[in-house]
């Protein structure tokens, strides 16, 4: 089974920068997508930024020019790099990762990120 622990979460103060990890267990495919989700307290889980094939990446338009996800293949590890951080990105991290073979969804369990103003 394979496991997704993430890292890297903190509090900050708006504007400033944080590094998330997210390191699976097992190997992965690089041709499954992986990335990261967040959910805020009373709101639904969204999508902030994935990577997929040939490392295409997409983001939500919230997060555009601010955040930048990166994957190392080798290290079985994605990476989130956020700065510029608002207050409005306070919310739980998930790191998230598809086998698309399996249609199997992984789901690390969340590091706190709190970006204070």
């Amino acid at each position: 089974q394979l496991q997704l622990v993430e890292s890297g979460g903190g509090l900050v103060q708006a504007g400033g920068s944080l590094r998330l990890s997210c390191a699976a267990s097992g190997s992965i495919n690089r041709n499954n997508a992986m990335g990261w989700y967040r959910q805020a307290p009373g709101k639904q889980r969204e999508l902030v930024a994935i990577v997929g094939t040939g490392d295409s990446a997409t983001y939500a338009d919230s997060v555009k020019g601010r955040f930048t996800i990166s994957r190392d293949n080798l290290k079985n590890t994605v990476y989130l790099q956020m700065n510029s951080l608002k207050p409005e990105d306070t919310a739980v991290y998930y790191c998230w990762y598809y086998d698309r073979y399996n249609y199997i969804n992984y789901w690390g369990r969340g590091t706190q990120v709190t970006v204070s103003s």
